[in-house]
């Protein structure tokens, strides 16, 4: 489970990112767009959590294609580390911008200063063709994912490239109140927030979950616990074909 930052700033953000540590977060996310990743860095110094135990993802706005040393070098002064183990694009440009911006980070990964390098919000398509054209795989694409955007296509077909597919937002960009899910979330005495995230499980699709408060952040790592059975996550996987898949193609 990842801890999601987006929209949690000053001491908000650093309460939050010490409090998931100490309840056993690992990884943390942000991203410069944010404008928390100072916060997020001191969060992370106070839990006493050692680096080297942690996994961190920021995010480069893509609006800053032309400035991608001068912003992950900021990036990383912030957070005060000297190394990221994960920089996404944050959303894509036209082809060729995406692959200028991409080409980039690839020599900010062989440089050392990132262990891994993905992307944001990139159709399956765009992923496809940043792959082609560099010859480097992106290692994540995070999009917007669930229930409402499940698409079985789109799963496999990062999985047969080599790209792993992580969910952001699994609450705002989905019904919390459509009746599958909670009846679902019911029947295992479950808040619906865990039952998404145990969907996500189920899927194999890694989740980056908010949360400002420490009863929601052990609510949501506690989801470890909620297995659906094969008929629950097939009925949840049903939701799609109601509303009509929004997932990027």
């Amino acid at each position: 489970m990842s801890l999601g930052t987006w929209q949690l700033r000053g001491g908000a953000a650093r309460r939050g990112v010490e409090e998931a540590l100490a309840l056993g977060y690992r990884c943390v996310d942000t991203a410069t767009g944010y404008g928390n990743e100072r916060e997020v860095g001191a969060g992370i110094r106070a839990s006493g959590i050692e680096r080297a135990d942690l996994l961190l993802v920021t995010k480069f706005p893509e609006e800053d294609a032309g400035r991608e040393r001068e912003t992950l070098l900021r990036s990383l002064d912030l957070l005060g580390v000297d190394r990221l183990d994960l920089w996404l694009v944050h959303g894509p440009l036209d082809a060729d911008g995406s692959l200028a911006v991409w080409e980039r980070f690839i020599e900010a990964r062989e440089g050392g200063l990132v262990r891994a390098i993905g992307v944001s919000n990139f159709r399956t398509d765009q992923v496809d063709d940043l792959a082609a054209r560099s010859g480097v795989v992106p290692a994540v694409n995070q999009i917007a994912f669930g229930p409402r955007r499940f698409d079985p296509a789109l799963v496999r077909h990062h999985a047969a490239l080599g790209t792993v597919v992580q969910g952001h937002s699994p609450f705002s960009e989905n019904d919390l109140g459509h009746p599958v899910l909670k009846s679902v979330a019911a029947r295992l005495g479950r808040s619906v927030h865990q039952v998404l995230l145990g969907w996500h499980l189920a899927h194999g699709v890694p989740a980056v979950a908010k949360a400002a408060s420490a009863a929601r952040l052990a609510e949501n790592l506690s989801v470890r616990g909620s297995a659906l059975t094969a008929a629950e996550v097939a009925a949840l996987d049903r939701i799609a074909d109601d509303a009509g898949t929004g997932a990027p193609r």
